[in-house]
């Protein structure tokens, strides 16, 4: 398994990711972190690792630059901009099919929060190389005028205790034309912080990226 701190450009700045492979690869798997949060999210962290035990390589990168980070830790308002977000999103997907050590490898997208809306926004925008989607905790709502564009199958993922994300993420579902499941987390709340809940979370996302992203020949 490699493990690499890479720098992607965006404009004039980058944005600055961790890059893990494990040894016979069978897909990877691209996270948008959620409202405020960063690449080192202990939360997508918990995930990536139990990603990585099925044989999914992770990109794990900050959607904001530096200076960004900064602006928003003040203002909260770049962590709303989903056009923003997915164009960012976007940016890895075409990095990451263009990088010697994943352009082979099968891309699906893990959204947490708004990251969730961004990662459905870039997967209808990249249609060929976006192959599945799994939401935990998202704002899919925020992708609007995509949801309908979507073609990649998606799993939404939602605490029982999340009423109101449960509601938008039902409302979402039904603008979905790809296919799309809802599954309820038992006993979750929306930071998924209760015992046994974030490795019921990596157990779902990683049966579903490894039925949909593993090739037939892998």
């Amino acid at each position: 398994m490699s493990e690499t701190a890479v720098t992607i450009p965006i404009d004039r700045d980058h944005l600055s990711a961790d890059l893990t492979v494990p040894d016979r690869a069978v897909g990877l798997v691209i996270f948008a972190h959620g409202s405020g949060s960063s690449r080192h999210s202990s939360r997508n962290q918990a995930v990536a690792r139990a990603l990585e035990t099925r044989g999914l390589a992770t990109l794990l990168a900050d959607l904001l630059t530096s200076a960004e980070e900064v602006e928003d830790r003040i203002t909260a308002r770049l962590r709303f901009d989903i056009p923003l977000l997915s164009e960012r999103v976007m940016t890895l997907i075409d990095w990451a099919i263009g990088h010697a050590s994943t352009r082979a490898l099968p891309v699906g997208l893990f959204g947490a929060s708004t990251g969730a809306a961004a990662a459905l926004v870039a997967a209808a925008d990249r249609p060929a190389h976006v192959r599945a989607v799994v939401s935990r905790g998202g704002r899919p709502d925020l992708a609007g005028d995509a949801l309908p564009q979507v073609a990649a199958p998606t799993l939404l993922l939602v605490g029982s205790l999340d009423r109101e994300v449960l509601a938008l993420n039902q409302w979402a579902k039904a603008r979905m034309r790809a296919p799309a499941s809802l599954e309820i987390v038992p006993g979750a709340s929306h930071l998924f912080e209760e015992p046994g809940t974030l490795a019921d979370v990596a157990a779902r996302a990683g049966d579903f990226f490894v039925e949909h992203l593993r090739r037939p020949s892998a």
